[in-house]
């Protein structure tokens, strides 16, 4: 009776193979896909930027994909858990957890934007769309007639831009004045919270049944917004920009680490919430299969959610009389001022205002609450004594300090913690080290060999051994690559034309070495607790665990 009573409860999985597609689809169809992929395409000479973005996808992103998936699949645990393959390595799960939680603190800061405008849409006349409301400056032009923006200069600012800074932000012009909370943006927070806790608080059974609805409801809103802007005029030269590239652009340091980045980014890798998906799947279940649709998924949202914006640029830029490198701030800008700025040339403009932003709540909430998911199952196969049987309070906990964190960024100067949370702590140097780390402990130590027949064990047949080149030669080769070109055209930190003080670039540093140190730390305390040489320790990493279970020894080392 009392083993009964402290006994752990079992392990959770999909309640059917559909739970997990659309749990990988909603993930897909994140914000990094329609918000983060636009801008930086944007940002970045448009075609110029889908040279390294398809070249990266071919050789990491898709690569990395499938080995997270078949990787949760194989061993059926978090990120964490998985190292029983590799004990010396666990400190990349430990990594991925500190990105994971950090990437929780500030991506949900994106949907709580998104929230505030989805409120503020209903209305007759948009708050964005005129100028004869308080916060409005002289230098102000109403967005209603798009014709008027091509006078737009030093000073003069749109009325849509105007609504983003001073009203939305309230912004500040340095990072050294933070003023206060923005109450209304610190609510909407809140109730993006709320909104994810109730999504995930039940396991992945209701998970797996919330994305039915939270998955393909922003495909039907991306389709009807494509239809509407490919018949503005313009839409086509905005197209174009998308795919033809600027091959000047090519020298630039940061187009390529921005594309790797985002490629890594965009698929959920590096943070263990693929892992998590893909431990909840039964053994038998086809995983490769189910990373060549969901990355035909991932690419075609990508281009579709690019089509959107674009043909909108286009429009913009037509009517505008500019060029589209000119019609638009890059940035998170672009979808908080680009779209409401050409939604107010649409006839029922507040109409395709809550659709938009509606759309934006449900793709964000999809990549929070399958984050939040990755960083939780993380904790509960570690320590499932002590969090497993206490699962709901254990995700308030973690929602609740994630708020706390997060209100930095709703601050009045918080769009400059914001786009520290956004180059440092998730992405950049800090996601190509694990990225690389992650790589390189499956197929260099615990062996490539050995990983692929933990896959035959498990699809029934060996995959092509084109993976196996990627894992081996290619993916390390463009992390590391990417990461020296970077290092060596270093370039200072801004936010569009603000430059950030030296000690803005010391804190993102400290960022990203929170999770990039923890990897070569644990790599050489591992040696000491165990009290076996780094040789040892290699040898217990190359025996195979393909029947699904721990190795004993590896397992009392972790």
């Amino acid at each position: 009776m009392v083993h009964e009573k402290h006994q752990v409860p079992k392990r959770e999985q999909w309640s059917s193979k559909m739970d997990f597609i659309l749990s990988c689809v909603g993930y897909a169809i994140g914000l990094g896909n329609v918000w983060r992929f636009p801008y930086l395409c944007y940002k970045n000479g448009g075609g110029a930027f889908l040279v390294p973005y398809t070249l990266t996808l071919i050789f990491g992103g898709i690569p990395m994909f499938f080995l997270e998936v078949a990787l949760g699949q194989s061993q059926n645990v978090g990120v964490l858990g998985v190292w029983k393959i590799c004990p010396i390595f666990k400190g990349i799960g430990y990594a991925a957890v500190i990105m994971a939680f950090w990437l929780n603190v500030y991506y949900i800061v994106v949907l709580a934007w998104a929230i505030y405008y989805f409120w503020h849409s209903f209305s007759f006349e948009l708050p964005w769309a005129t100028c004869n409301n308080y916060w409005n400056t002289d230098k102000c032009i109403s967005s209603y007639n798009l014709t008027h923006l091509a006078n737009i200069g030093n000073d003069s600012v749109s009325s849509a831009q105007e609504f983003w800074e001073l009203k939305a932000l309230k912004k500040t012009s340095r990072i050294e004045d933070q003023g206060s909370i923005r109450i209304e943006l610190a609510a909407a927070l809140f109730v993006a919270w709320v909104l994810c806790y109730f999504c995930i608080w039940k396991g992945v059974k209701w998970t797996g049944k919330v994305v039915y609805f939270t998955s393909l409801f922003p495909y039907l809103l991306l389709a009807i917004l494509l239809v509407k802007g490919l018949t503005l005029d313009g839409a086509w030269d905005g197209i174009k920009y998308l795919f033809i590239p600027r091959l000047d652009k090519l020298t630039n340091s940061e187009v390529w680490i921005d594309a790797a980045t985002q490629i890594f980014f965009s698929y959920g890798l590096g943070v263990g919430a693929i892992v998590a998906l893909g431990s909840y799947n039964k053994r038998d279940n086809n995983c490769y299969r189910d990373t060549l649709i969901l990355t035909a998924f991932n690419e075609g949202t990508c281009l579709l959610s690019g089509f959107v914006i674009f043909s909108v640029l286009g429009f913009m830029a037509k009517q505008s009389h500019t060029t589209i490198d000119a019609v638009a701030d890059s940035g998170p800008g672009l979808a908080f001022v680009a779209y409401p700025n050409a939604i107010n040339q649409l006839p029922f403009s507040s109409l395709w205002s809550v659709l938009f932003f509606l759309m934006l709540i449900f793709i964000g909430l999809d990549s929070q609450f399958c984050t939040v998911e990755g960083f939780v199952t993380a904790c509960m196969d570690e320590w499932p004594q002590h969090f497993r049987k206490r699962k709901e309070i254990f995700i308030a906990v973690v929602c609740f300090i994630s708020y706390l964190i997060g209100l930095s960024n709703v601050t009045q100067g918080g769009i400059y913690i914001f786009n520290m949370f956004n180059t440092y702590a998730c992405s950049g140097w800090a996601l190509l080290t694990l990225m690389f780390f992650e790589c390189i402990s499956v197929s260099w130590f615990y062996g490539v060999d050995n990983f692929y027949n933990d896959i035959n064990s498990m699809i029934g047949y060996y995959p092509s051994k084109f993976w196996k080149i990627c894992w081996v030669y290619l993916t390390p080769f463009l992390c590391v690559s990417v990461a020296l070109f970077t290092l060596v055209k270093y370039e200072r930190f801004t936010l569009k034309d603000y430059v950030y003080p030296w000690w803005g670039e010391v804190i993102g540093w400290l960022m990203a070495l929170s999770s990039m140190l923890v990897i070569p730390l644990y790599a050489i305390y591992k040696p000491f607790r165990a009290k076996k040489t780094f040789k040892q320790l290699l040898e217990v990493e190359k025996r195979p665990c393909n029947n699904g279970t721990s190795l004993t020894e590896a397992e009392s080392m972790l």
